[in-house]
C-alpha cells in the first residue's frame, strides 16, 4: 500500500477547490501550484517580485511540514501570465535554487485570478531518515 500524507495550509482555496498544498507519497513531496497570497490575511502584493518571495515562503512552509527543504527540490515549474515578469524574479529564485539546481520549466499561461502574477510548484524528495 502506498504511504500518502496530505499537507494543508491556511489558504481558503484548498477547501473551495478541493486540493492540498502538498502531498507526500513514498518519500516524494509534490507541492501544488502556489501563488503569492499571504494566507494569514488572504492578501496579495501587486509586485511580481514580492509575489515570488511570498510563493517561496508558502512553499518553504509546506516543504518543512513534509520533512524537507528547498535543498531537496528536484523539479520546479514557474507559471506566469506575462513572460516579461519572469526575469525580474530571477534573483529571488536564484537565492533559493542556485545551490540545488533543480530541473526547471517556465510556462506562460493564464492564472486563476488576475491579481496573480506568478505561480510556482515544486517536487522534492524527503531525505532518508
Amino acid at each position: 500500500m502506498t504511504n500518502r500524507r496530505v499537507v494543508r495550509s491556511a489558504s481558503r482555496f484548498e477547501d473551495e477547490i478541493g486540493y492540498a498544498r502538498a502531498v507526500v507519497v513514498d518519500g516524494w513531496v509534490h507541492v501544488s501550484g502556489t501563488t503569492g497570497f499571504d494566507y494569514a490575511t488572504m492578501t496579495i502584493s501587486e509586485d511580481v517580485v514580492e509575489q515570488a518571495e511570498q510563493c517561496l515562503h508558502n512553499i518553504g512552509a509546506a516543504l518543512a511540514e513534509a520533512g524537507c527543504s528547498f535543498s531537496d527540490v528536484v523539479r520546479v515549474r514557474y507559471l506566469l501570465p506575462d513572460r516579461a515578469d519572469f526575469e525580474p524574479c530571477w534573483p529571488v529564485l536564484r537565492g533559493r535554487f542556485a545551490a540545488v539546481r533543480p530541473a526547471a520549466t517556465m510556462l506562460v499561461c493564464g492564472l486563476a485570478d488576475p491579481r496573480m502574477k506568478i505561480e510556482i510548484e515544486v517536487d522534492a524528495r524527503v531525505p532518508a531518515a
